[in-house]
C-alpha cells in the first residue's frame, strides 16, 4: 500500500466525509473528470444520484486498470450543475460514494457550476491517486 498520513490541523472540527490533507508517497495517478455516463460513453438515467455513482464506478475502473484500489485516492475535485439537489440527496450520495469507495474519504473540494460540457452530465469528478511503488 502507498504511504498515507491524514493532516487534521490541531483545534480544528472533524472533517466529515472528507480530509484536511493526505501526505502520500507513491506513483502518481491523474483522472480526467468523470461523469456519470458508462464506459461506452452513454448516458443511462438522468437522475443525479445514480450519475454520482456511475462516474465514482468510472474512477474506480480507472484506478484499477491502474492497479490502484479506492484507497489510494487522494483527492476529488466534484463540479455539479445543481447545489440545491446535491444539499437535498446528501444521504443518497453517502450511500453511493460508500458503495463504490467505501469508507476513504480523501481531501475535496466540491464546485457549483452553470453547466458541463455534456448537456445531460449533472457532475464531474475528477481524482488524484498515490499508487504503491
Amino acid at each position: 500500500m502507498s504511504d498515507f498520513k491524514f493532516i487534521q490541523p490541531e483545534g480544528w472540527a472533524p472533517a466529515k466525509g472528507y480530509a484536511n490533507g493526505i501526505v502520500a508517497t507513491g506513483r502518481q495517478l491523474f483522472i480526467a473528470g468523470q461523469i456519470g455516463w458508462n464506459g461506452a460513453g452513454q448516458f443511462e438515467t438522468d437522475d443525479f444520484v445514480a450519475q454520482v455513482e456511475q462516474a465514482l464506478n468510472n474512477i474506480a475502473a480507472v484506478l484499477r486498470a491502474a492497479g490502484g484500489r479506492p484507497e489510494h485516492l487522494v483527492r476529488l475535485n466534484w463540479y455539479v450543475t445543481n447545489k440545491s439537489e446535491y444539499v437535498a440527496r446528501q444521504r443518497e450520495l453517502g450511500e453511493a460514494y460508500r458503495r463504490v469507495l467505501g469508507r476513504h474519504f480523501p481531501a475535496m473540494t466540491l464546485l457549483v457550476v452553470a453547466g458541463l460540457l455534456e448537456p445531460r452530465a449533472k457532475v464531474e469528478i475528477e481524482a488524484t491517486a498515490v499508487l504503491p511503488e
